[in-house]
């Protein structure tokens, strides 16, 4: 197997990178509006909001999975703002929704012109998202974080502290001693950083990168972090352009995306009576939705419970004809079966309405009505 070597790649500074997106004009045309729905887009927003109500006053699990093009857009302070007045109990998003969200925080600027930098062998290899978002999560697995704790961390504390060999060293030993899954996961994460170093991608005394991010409340991540309300990432190896850099360490990255799967399943856990919002998200959310779902009901029946009775909104911009919640899974010879994310929701046997509307108008509609 011929395998490709990273450390050939040379990453350009982030600052010599054209981005088409600034959040400062973006959250401005957000808040400026007007708000353009259809007839149903809007009845789908009243069923939503209602729905958010009844699984607050019952206590329920209120989670808004969303793809990357809701933070693009600017809905940052909107979101934030559904999870600060107490509306959505947890946020998921997939691996480019952090990525944005972290430029964002950073420099006020993300979005590259793809066509131009693949031609260019540029595409995703920037210095900076590459290696401190690469550190954040050899960092943070070592002290056990999850994925989008780890960037929020990050932001945070406005630094990343990356230990010596020596230190590390030390840690991996001592942690390998105690003989117990949790310092057997922190040594292997010990020996993680300590590959990095050893290959010349990190200095044998520790370094302390500064790393200001004077944009930072226009980062979701960083203010679920300060609110208490759970964020978490689902990535797919090889998916994002963090993957491009030298510093890239998948093993890190997966300790951290486990706990966060751990932690989507267990609000999952608690959906009977609750509300699931699928916002632009086509692949992540309904794969990682089944999978907790049947984890969580697996775990429930042992005892004796049952996880049903919620409501399940998908938005996207694909049109769909077919009436999912009332006529079901259409037959394999309607080109409506192959909108996979439908079909998914609609076997996984709560209230699934599919609206077809842009997440820039529909998710302020939301909170509008829910402040109603």
């Amino acid at each position: 197997m011929n395998l490709f070597n990273r450390d050939q790649i040379r990453p350009k500074p982030l600052a010599e990178r054209v981005n088409k997106l600034d959040i400062l004009k973006l959250s401005e045309r957000v808040k400026r509006g007007p708000i353009d729905l259809s007839d149903d887009a809007r009845e789908s927003v009243h069923c939503a909001a209602d729905a958010i109500r009844r699984a607050r006053e019952l206590g329920a699990a209120r989670i808004l999975t969303y793809g990357a093009h809701s933070i693009k857009n600017g809905l940052v302070p909107t979101m934030a703002a559904l999870a600060e007045e107490g509306w959505i109990t947890h946020f998921a998003t997939n691996g480019a929704g952090i990525i944005h969200d972290w430029e964002f925080a950073l420099q006020a600027a993300s979005g590259e012109d793809v066509h131009r930098y693949v031609l260019e062998g540029q595409f995703g290899i920037w210095e900076e998202t590459g290696r401190y978002m690469n550190l954040s999560f050899l960092v943070g697995a070592l002290g056990g974080l999850g994925y989008a704790e780890s960037i929020a961390s990050t932001i945070d504390h406005g630094k990343i502290e990356v230990p010596s060999l020596d230190e590390l060293r030390d840690l991996a030993m001592t942690a390998a001693s105690d003989r117990t899954p949790q310092t057997f996961q922190r040594a292997a994460a010990a020996f993680d950083l300590m590959t990095m170093i050893t290959r010349g991608n990190l200095p044998e005394g520790g370094i302390v990168y500064e790393i200001p991010h004077p944009y930072k409340e226009y980062s979701l991540i960083w203010r679920l972090h300060r609110a208490g309300v759970t964020q978490t990432c689902h990535p797919m190896i090889g998916h994002d352009i963090i993957y491009t850099h030298p510093v890239n360490s998948p093993a890190s990255i997966g300790r951290c995306a486990e706990r966060d799967f751990l932690a989507f399943a267990g609000s999952v856990a608690n959906l009977k009576g609750g509300v699931y919002l699928s916002v632009g998200s086509a692949v992540m959310s309904p794969m990682i939705f089944e999978k907790a779902l049947s984890m969580a009901r697996n775990t429930a029946v042992q005892h004796g419970r049952t996880i049903d009775d919620f409501d399940i909104h998908v938005l996207d911009l694909a049109p769909s004809r077919w009436d999912w919640n009332r006529a079901g899974e259409p037959p394999a010879d309607n080109p409506a079966y192959y909108l996979r994310f439908c079909k998914t929701f609609s076997r996984m046997g709560g209230r699934m309405t599919y609206t077809s509307a842009d997440n820039a108008s529909w998710i302020p509609a939301l909170l509008e009505e829910l402040r109603k």
